[in-house]
């Protein structure tokens, strides 16, 4: 399969920030991607899995940990209101061809970045949607090294979690989505879309919403009755645009936006009481997690 060593990750990511990876691998299928995995496990080697980059905050030095990429792994079968894709499927890409196919119940989900894999990983959604909403099952690598297709009431989906999922590898999954006409379902993501140039700050590289919506709250207005919107640390910002982001304006580091990170949760803890619960990921420099 492709492997390529010594690569510029901020490219592999909607961030734009990272170091360098030793090795990335480029699985065409479900079938490689499990091969690889076992084999690095029967390696006793961790890894780092990786989709579209959309939640993900790599870190500034050299990555030891091989990552597994899943961008080449974009099959997508759809049989009536039956869809069947791989991980590494481009989320809104999929949205899109549904919705042109008639293929309903989705369409909210529209310009969320990233992968499906990663989108059934942190159960991602939008606007009182999630990507589990139609699904059916999910197909995963387990643990003791099966694959498995797993009932979407065993997957333990929760607000931007899946409990069951968290500790496999996810290859692919399934939905049942509701036919209709595309003319309305095509009107309604480009509403959606507005909706999300309006709102959003678009025009920078971002990772999405730093944080969890904590309880009986939002995150993103607790930072900025904090008096934090707009505030800076190197090239990274809170977006001045909406607080629940943190924006690279000008070559900003890992460490600059954990540093904004750790300002934001402490600020909002010492004034509001709420810890403030990270949603991106962070890779991890070295292998030595397993």
């Amino acid at each position: 399969m492709k492997h390529l060593q010594n690569v510029a990750l901020k490219n592999y990511c909607t961030f734009r920030i990272g170091g360098v990876a030793r090795d990335i691998f480029f699985p065409e299928n479900a079938q490689e991607l499990a091969e690889l995995v076992l084999r690095h496990r029967a390696e006793n080697t961790a890894f780092w899995i990786h989709g579209g980059g959309a939640n993900t905050l790599f870190p500034d030095g050299e990555i030891l940990l091989p990552v597994i990429s899943t961008s080449e792994m974009t099959a997508c079968i759809r049989d009536g209101g039956t869809v069947r894709a791989e991980a590494g499927k481009n989320m809104d890409v999929w949205v899109l061809e549904c919705l042109r196919e008639g293929l309903g119940g989705i369409e909210c989900l529209s310009g969320i970045p990233g992968t499906l894999g990663g989108a059934l990983f942190m159960n991602a959604g939008a606007y009182g949607h999630e990507i589990s909403d139609h699904l059916v099952s999910v197909t995963i690598l387990t643990l003791d090294g099966r694959v498995i297709d797993l009932p979407k009431e065993e997957c333990g989906f929760g607000y931007r979690q899946a409990v069951a999922l968290r500790d496999a590898v996810i290859l692919g999954a399934a939905w049942s989505l509701p036919q209709s006409d595309p003319g309305p379902l095509l009107a309604k993501r480009r509403e959606i879309l507005a909706k999300r140039r309006e709102k959003q700050p678009l025009e920078f590289p971002s990772a999405g919403s730093v944080f969890k919506r904590p309880p009986g709250a939002y995150a993103s207005q607790l930072i900025d009755q904090a008096g934090l919107k707009g505030l800076r640390v190197g090239g990274a910002q809170v977006s001045e645009k909406h607080a629940g982001f943190i924006v690279n304006v000008d070559n900003a580091t890992c460490r600059d936006v954990l540093e904004l990170v750790e300002i934001c949760r402490r600020t909002v803890r010492e004034r509001f009481g709420h810890e403030l619960e990270l949603e991106q990921c962070l890779c991890p420099f070295y292998p030595d997690h397993k």
